[in-house]
């Protein structure tokens, strides 16, 4: 791309330089060592830009008229030898600041142009040459020098290219490694644990605005059970980084989906292992990722809507304009579950969510959603495995119980000013049993969070948040057992500070009150702190 650079695109603003000097006006010298620093940022900054057509009259460009004092050079310059080249939106911007190496550029330019010209044995001024001869001389040292850098930034280049991964895949990794205390855990003690959580994602583009995601994923994060007064394991305290796949760091590929546009409106996404916060937008932007996120499960984002079974299928949005969009899913089972031909399996007789979200976003401070998602799955993973029920998957008699469940959320995000940000969301379920004689329950669930950003250093996030953990009301007519009617309760406060570009530290603290709806349980708390390597 630097060649380009070298023989024709770095002119715009610096040709009214040219005309300057060839004028008689003196451009003042920069300080080399500033020149050197900026240099590849201005040749960046060209490059970033897409050519327009050849400029043939300096009438094309928005921002000159023909009271300006340059005018004329400039008409002289665009219609006599057309050594120049505007910016995208047809702008010349004289105005902006010019290095010596900028306006060497410029004249490198002009000066092949006139070459040009010349071997083509076209009309070219004696006295235009003999103004450019002087020029040459005078930036003599400016063009060389940066001759040189062109050349050494298209080797770098070239070495690049020939030791890339791949033309169109790209290795993204995430390393995750925790301290964890939380207590008391379901044989009544403190615990404390260091795990791992580790992630590589190939993503692949075909044409520059798809993208095919492999995943690969391991870890041994623990499923935090605390212990309640009913002899039942409470896992409403899970950590938001847990890997579901294994627990042993065994490596397992956990994430296998193709996704692209289809026009300037539409786009779709199919794949056998996706889940549901790959396609819908959350409207938690501070608190979604499991690893800059919360450290909680429960406040990451809607649980009533992102949580739900479903890893094969379809999805499809179509985005009206700037303000309104709508997605809608289609996902069965997990990727074994769904390419399982046999009964009560498959894509379209096991178990599925079926949903839809209007996506509203006035401005870009300001945004939410409006979701609804059918779930039929099993009983414990009622409200994201968040729910007493979430305790039971090891249980004979609930932990094949499949239940449908149509579940509305409402979600959203407002940057209240640059450095704060407020998110929430809130949830109902209605939940049928359509087995051993039917039944139906209720619930209810609603969180806020607050993050205060670039707090101490920029990209630190400083999030403090909490709300009531999903509340199953009327459990018995589910399973036919009794449970708690308590409202759990869930606070949260961490602060994620970015050491380097690549590497996070977030220690935090949360706490869940009244545990498995149960009044007289204990308190549960987990302290966590969390280090982020990527790359």
């Amino acid at each position: 791309m630097f060649k380009s650079v070298k023989k024709y695109s770095i002119a715009t603003p610096a040709v009214i330089a040219l005309t300057m000097v060839a004028n008689g006006v003196a451009v003042q010298k920069a300080n080399a060592n500033e020149i050197a620093n900026t240099t590849l940022e201005q040749i960046s900054e060209y490059n970033q830009t897409q050519p327009m057509g050849q400029v043939t009259s300096v009438s094309q460009l928005r921002d000159v008229s023909p009271t300006d004092w340059a005018f004329e050079a400039l008409r002289s310059l665009v219609e006599r030898y057309g050594c120049i080249v505007g910016y995208p939106d047809r702008t010349f911007r004289g105005n902006r600041a010019l290095s010596r190496y900028e306006f060497a550029a410029g004249l490198n330019a002009c000066m092949q142009q006139m070459e040009r010209l010349i071997a083509a044995s076209e009309a070219v001024l004696k006295e235009d040459i003999e103004k450019l001869k002087r020029l040459m001389a005078e930036f003599e040292s400016e063009l060389a020098a940066l001759g040189a850098r062109v050349d050494n930034l298209e080797g770098r280049v070239a070495f690049l290219e020939d030791h890339q991964f791949s033309t169109t895949t790209k290795l993204r990794g995430e390393v995750i490694f925790a301290l964890t205390g939380f207590g008391p855990n379901d044989d009544g003690n403190n615990q404390v644990t260091l795990s791992d959580r580790v992630r590589l994602s190939l993503d692949s583009s075909f044409s520059g605005k798809d993208r095919l995601r492999v995943r690969l994923a391991a870890g041994n994060v623990p499923r935090i059970r605390t212990q309640t007064g009913n002899n039942i394991s409470s896992t409403q305290g899970r950590l938001s980084f847990e890997q579901f796949t294994g627990a042993g760091n065994d490596v397992e590929v956990d994430k296998v989906f193709y996704t692209a546009p289809l026009g300037d409106n539409f786009k779709f996404w199919v794949g056998s292992m996706m889940a549901v916060d790959d396609i819908y937008k959350s409207y938690s932007p501070y608190t979604e990722s499991g690893g800059s996120g919360a450290l909680s499960r429960a406040l990451r984002y809607n649980p009533v809507l992102y949580r739900n079974v479903g890893e094969a299928g379809l999805a499809f949005q179509y985005k009206f304009n700037n303000t309104f969009d709508v997605t809608a899913s289609y996902l069965a089972g997990s990727g074994n579950s769904a390419a399982d031909p046999t009964r009560s399996n498959g894509l379209f007789n096991g178990v599925y969510s079926a949903g839809l979200q209007l996506g509203i976003n006035p401005n870009k401070n300001l945004g939410f959603g409006v979701g609804y998602m059918f779930s039929y799955d099993n009983a414990t993973n009622i409200g994201g495995g968040l729910t007493p029920l979430g305790g039971l998957s090891n249980s004979r008699d609930l932990g094949g119980l499949r239940v449908e469940s149509h579940n509305v959320g409402i979600q959203g995000t407002w940057r209240l000013a640059e450095k704060f940000n407020v998110s929430g969301w809130g949830g109902y379920s209605d939940i049928n049993n359509p087995n051993r004689g039917g039944g139906n329950a209720d619930l209810w669930t609603f969180a806020v969070n607050l993050s205060v950003l670039d707090l101490m250093k920029e990209g630190a996030v400083l999030n403090v948040g909490g709300g009531m953990l999903p509340l199953v009301e009327d459990l018995d007519q589910i399973t036919g057992r009794a449970f708690g009617t308590a409202s759990s309760w869930i606070v949260e406060g961490n602060y994620k500070y970015p050491v380097t570009d690549n590497i996070s530290i977030t220690p935090g603290v949360y706490a869940i009150f009244n545990p498995n709806q149960t009044g007289n349980n204990d308190t549960a708390v987990v302290g966590v702190l969390r280090t982020v390597f990527q790359f």
